[in-house]
């Protein structure tokens, strides 16, 4: 099976754990990789809600360095770091794995737009707009009164979109969300949500939020912390949630955004290396062609497709 998941905070547990990428006791690991036809995994930088300004920006260049450094030191056996659809088009012909590059929450930009263009630099391709609090971008969802984009967050995802960078609505408020759908010109995606009908959290996406997602041709990446998907987080209740997502016409834009080192897991799946367990259920339950779409095609193509 090819595996494409949408989000991880690998990188920065390697960072603050002092951890390599191989067999590392963390959720992903390369040795637990191995097993796949191919995988590919964006990496997200996250920043903690009570970092701010300069700080920020550091914290944001100190975990990239490091996630450059140690995909380095496994040379040959690391994914190829892609920039761009061109080159994951031909990291995939090579049969190799791929990793891409994401921050999660924009705070990292400590407020200046000219941090963005630095980031992508550094080869962030997208970006989760913010965490669950406020940022100088607007406000994240788990304020009851959450407001919308502020005018900087505004001006900050109408130049993403110069740049090419993938605006991801993850963890934003839905006052915020509908904001960046009329700014965007084009797709966005949710890179770690799942979905609000079948599991009422704040955290979760509104059928009309997914509609609008899928309608764009972005993706949503179906989420496995057990509090988001509801009950003990089973592999059952993921796939209650991509059925769902599947009912309202997703059939191209569900993807895996499992959130692996950055929540706790269900016994089930205690990492990367178990995911093909969800694939043959999917697989039992969906039917391979959509099943392969979830795990990887719906990805591959968005990214391809989208990123210059």
């Amino acid at each position: 099976m090819k595996y494409f998941d949408l989000h991880c905070d690998t990188a920065s547990e390697c960072y603050k754990k002092g951890r390599g990428l191989f067999s590392n006791g963390l959720h992903v690991s390369l040795d637990k990789t191995e097993k796949y036809d191919r995988w590919a995994q964006v990496f997200a930088v996250w920043i903690d809600d009570d970092l701010r300004g300069e700080a920020a920006f550091r914290h944001f260049q100190a975990v990239s360095a490091d996630f450059q450094k140690r995909l380095a030191a496994e040379a040959g056996r690391a994914p190829v770091f892609c920039r761009s659809g061109r080159e994951l088009k031909s990291a995939d012909a090579a049969g190799r794995n791929m990793a891409l590059l994401s921050i999660e929450n924009a705070a990292a930009l400590g407020g200046s737009l000219s941090h963005l263009t630095e980031a992508r630099e550094a080869g962030v391709r997208i970006m989760t707009l913010t965490w669950n609090g406020p940022n100088e971008l607007g406000d994240g969802c788990m304020n009851p009164a959450a407001g919308g984009l502020s005018p900087f967050g505004k001006e900050t995802v109408s130049e993403m979109g110069k740049l090419g960078v993938v605006a991801d609505v993850s963890h934003l408020s839905e006052k915020g969300f509908w904001d960046v759908a009329r700014l965007v010109k084009g797709p966005f995606i949710a890179t770690h949500s799942d979905s609000k009908a079948v599991e009422d959290h704040p955290r979760n996406l509104t059928d009309s939020q997914f509609r609008e997602i899928a309608q764009r041709g972005g993706l949503v990446g179906l989420n496995l912390y057990a509090p988001f998907i509801g009950g003990n987080g089973s592999i059952d209740g993921i796939l209650r949630h991509a059925e769902h997502f599947l009912s309202l016409g997703g059939e191209k834009a569900v993807a895996i955004g499992a959130d692996f080192d950055g929540c706790e897991l269900c016994a089930e799946i205690r990492g990367t290396g178990d995911m093909d367990q969800l694939y043959r259920a999917m697989c039992k339950r969906f039917g391979k062609e959509i099943a392969d779409g979830i795990f990887f095609e719906n990805a591959f193509r968005f990214f391809t497709e989208n990123l210059a």
